[in-house]
């Protein structure tokens, strides 16, 4: 075998051998299916005791988000409110109209959306403006004295 004939061997060689390797990781990344994500991933958000009662508070906590194969923490907003009795309630902290950052107004005692005038009560529920439907809630529980918050439900 002369020099030439045996690269010219090697040269298809390795061209066969990058091609399967490609081929093999291609059907596994098509077949493999990534793992299912928990039904709802609860995050600590805050102690109950730190929250004032009747008052709404904005709460920045970190949240993971999975795209596909890559998991991203990124810090996310609510706002809770502490009910009489203990129960607390958080809203997402997107308006419904057009998810504008909106922000809890002290005098009037409502929240406002600053870009198109959307108010809502300490409920959630719309007072007026464009917003077609109350803030949506996220899922609340609460664990030794520990606030946990779920995935966001929109609200009809």
């Amino acid at each position: 075998m002369d020099r030439r004939r045996f690269h010219v061997i090697m040269t298809y060689a390795l061209g066969a051998v990058i091609g399967l390797a490609m081929t093999a990781l291609g059907t596994v990344y098509l077949l493999l299916v990534p793992k299912p994500r928990p039904e709802e991933e609860w995050v600590d958000a805050t102690d109950v005791a730190s929250l004032p009662e009747g008052i709404p508070e904005e709460v920045i906590f970190p949240r993971s988000r999975v795209d596909g194969w890559k998991v991203t923490v990124e810090k996310t907003k609510a706002w809770l409110v502490r009910k009489p009795g203990g129960q607390v309630v958080a809203f997402a902290p997107q308006c419904t109209h057009l998810g504008c950052a909106y922000h809890w107004d002290p005098q009037g005692r409502t929240f406002l959306c600053p870009c198109h005038s959307s108010r809502f009560s300490i409920d959630g529920n719309v007072l007026s403006g464009p917003a077609p439907r109350p803030l949506d809630r996220y899922t609340v529980k609460i664990d030794n004295g520990i606030v946990r918050l779920g995935d966001v439900r929109r609200q009809a």
